[in-house]
């Protein structure tokens, strides 16, 4: 289940989104029950999703590197998503930002290879 996109901006290898990530998105459904959190796996499956559809199609998963996760993120917000493809390497870059009171406070970041 994606988020709510509200905006979408693609330059030339790159993408730019700003997610609204609900209260009733099935990510949160148990993880966890007293203080819902959005899981790090749902946080890459909108990267795959996000590169495959704008930068990098009929692309698929094919590593992890060096990736952190700094804040958690909880329902009802807004996240921003930078995405960026490196074709030579066959390589996504990531960067989530939770959007708060005009501010952008790092929440993940990473990258994925791809083949």
């Amino acid at each position: 289940m994606l988020p709510v996109e509200r905006s979408r901006q693609i330059q030339d290898n790159s993408v730019t989104l700003t997610l609204y990530v609900a209260t009733d998105l099935f990510w949160f459904q148990g993880h966890f029950p007293t203080l819902p959190i959005l899981p790090g796996v749902a946080q890459l499956d909108w990267v795959m999703h996000y590169a495959v559809q704008c930068l990098a199609p009929g692309k698929q998963f094919a590593a992890v590197e060096n990736i952190k996760f700094q804040q958690p993120v909880a329902p009802d917000s807004l996240l921003q998503l930078h995405i960026e493809w490196d074709a030579t390497k066959s390589r996504l870059s990531f960067c989530y930002s939770l959007l708060r009171d005009g501010n952008a406070l790092s929440v993940s970041s990473g990258k994925i290879q791809l083949c």
